[in-house]
């Protein structure tokens, strides 16, 4: 991204940001509500076309690519996609249907490999037990695992998770930070960028973090470098303090 600003009407959602992912950076981008977050992954998505600025995403240019074929390319894991699924789904396939970008399966054909891929990520993230349910069955926990399942369906070369751990208990929330700290430290696995509010939900083997408010970049770069009571309490607008401990983060009001 290259000054890449988004507005909407008077409101600007994303101002000048200037933003690089390579292929083997895991990235995490933190902020208060409202600070542009959801709107910086539907840029990366190729979702939205920025207002100004240039996007540039796997190296094809926002504006100068057919986006129904570059959509493929990327996964992408949304709370907005989880509402959209049909509550009568099977868990497998909701998986499989990425192939085809669907959500709901109808008369798609699958190959066997397809079949196959999909029980093999159901397995990895522990839902292979659970591959038969109907989605609506299925706890939050398990139904962030599943989509994550459908984001890596297609073989990505990006995955872009938007908040993964939003509604879940502590026991869901660790469980699923092991399993995407197994993702992030997979050298096959894709560039990655991570949407959350908590520094908490950084997953192990994640290494670099953007820090977003009111729309602008307050400072991007390496995680231990950009995590510092200053930029976080610039970010958040409390005086906050950061700490690491074996490879985790927490955060906490000062005073």
């Amino acid at each position: 991204m290259d000054g890449a600003t988004v507005r909407r009407g008077r409101t600007t959602l994303l101002d000048a940001v200037d933003w690089r992912v390579e292929l083997d950076e895991r990235w995490v981008v933190l902020g208060p509500n409202g600070a542009g977050k959801t709107t910086l992954l539907r840029l990366a998505g190729a979702e939205l076309h920025p207002t100004a600025g240039r996007v540039q995403i796997l190296g094809e240019r926002m504006g100068r690519v057919n986006v129904f074929e570059l959509r493929p390319r990327i996964g992408l894991t949304s709370a907005n996609l989880g509402v959209r699924i049909p509550g009568d789904e099977i868990v497998s396939d909701v998986v499989v249907s990425a192939g085809y970008g669907v959500l709901g399966r109808w008369n798609e054909d699958y190959e066997s490999y397809d079949t196959a891929r999909a029980r093999q990520l159901l397995e990895q993230l522990g839902m292979g037990p659970l591959a038969g349910r109907p989605y609506a069955t299925l706890s939050e926990g398990e139904r962030k695992r599943t989509l994550i399942a459908r984001a890596l369906m297609t073989d990505p070369e990006l995955l872009l998770l938007d908040e993964p751990a939003a509604g879940l208990d502590l026991g869901g929330r660790e469980d699923l930070v092991s399993r995407l700290s197994g993702l992030a430290l997979d050298p096959e696995a894709p560039a990655s960028v991570l949407v959350t509010h908590h520094v908490e939900e950084i997953p192990p083997g994640y290494t670099h973090a953007m820090l977003l408010r009111e729309g602008r970049v307050v400072t991007a770069g390496l995680l231990d470098d950009v995590l510092t009571d200053e930029a976080l309490s610039e970010t958040f607008g409390l005086p906050l303090a950061v700490q690491r401990r074996r490879n985790r983060y927490t955060a906490y009001r000062k005073g």
